[in-house]
């Protein structure tokens, strides 16, 4: 690999080669030694590569990137836009998605919304792809739960080290965060693990606890009680509203901030009364909804 971008026929020759490319060791930088996460978006761990979806509408892009992916040993499924994409990763979930931002039908940011709505993948690791490079589409993106964010045009070194260092930190971040609720407690930064995925985890692990956040710099600081998994009741500090559900879906706009989940009883109705997928879905659905109106307005 070299320079910034090969040339399509460089590409194309390498892509005649995909079948005799082998799969790299660890000290390389490449996919051999990775396992899959047992975490919310990832099959059971095997030995099995990690597989990568990778979406954007130039079909070039899309060659280029599988090329350099397979050639390091990652197993690769491509889409051509946003609606593509979805469908490809509810079909089968991905360990990782490489997204470009501008694409037909869905962009990337709606594809992002909708996977993270969905249980199953709310803890999906993302890397923006893309030529918006300015410092408002860094923070939407990050806002969004993007693990990192490739401005084009890139280098195939930088792709390459990036795929492998966000691979290994989602799957070690995943593990310690399972493994602290298996225990009394658990607590991070919501920047590396959101709302969605602390939702998945507890409700995978049937967890009865009182999980408290706190926004940046002195900001609000909010409740939320779950029993055997579900959430029952939420509420912010100081304030009479938004409650229950309603300040569930406000948590979930959070991009940053810190959590603290501690185990212990919990008594009283279920006064949110909806499973965990419903309130990731209506959640991401009223976000769109509400960005929508921003923008018309």
């Amino acid at each position: 690999m070299n320079g910034t971008m090969d040339t399509r026929d460089d590409v194309d020759e390498r892509a005649r080669a995909r079948r005799d490319s082998r799969a790299v060791s660890p000290d390389t930088g490449g996919a051999a030694g990775l396992t899959r996460p047992s975490a919310p978006g990832y099959a059971q761990a095997s030995i099995m590569a990690p597989h990568v979806l990778v979406a954007d509408d130039d079909a070039w892009i899309l060659r280029m990137v599988a090329t350099v992916l397979e050639k390091r040993g990652y197993s690769v499924e491509t889409a051509s836009d946003g609606e593509d994409a979805l469908a490809r990763a509810l079909a089968r979930a991905p360990d990782l998605l490489i997204t470009d931002v501008m694409m037909p039908r869905m962009d990337g940011w709606t594809l992002v919304k909708a996977l993270r709505a969905r249980p199953e993948l709310a803890a999906l690791p993302v890397i923006f792809l893309t030529a918006l490079s300015s410092d408002d589409d860094r923070i939407r993106g990050f806002r969004l739960g993007a693990d990192d964010y490739v401005p084009k045009p890139f280098r195939f070194e930088e792709l390459d080290l990036r795929v492998a260092k966000t691979l290994r930190r989602t799957q070690s971040m995943m593990q310690d965060a399972r493994n602290q609720l298996m225990g009394a407690g658990l607590k991070g930064d919501l920047g590396q693990v959101g709302l969605s995925a602390l939702l998945v985890l507890i409700e995978l692990e049937n967890k009865t606890g009182l999980l408290t956040l706190r926004a940046p710099d002195d900001g609000p600081v909010a409740q939320v009680m779950v029993r055997d998994g579900r959430v029952v009741h939420a509420r912010f500090e100081g304030l009479d509203e938004p409650i229950d559900i309603d300040a569930v879906y406000h948590l979930l706009t959070w991009g940053a901030g810190e959590f603290e989940f501690m185990a212990c009883g919990v008594e009283g109705p279920d006064r949110v009364q909806r499973s965990t997928t419903y309130i990731l879905m209506e959640g991401a659905r009223l976000l769109d909804e509400a960005r929508r109106d921003q923008a018309a307005g």
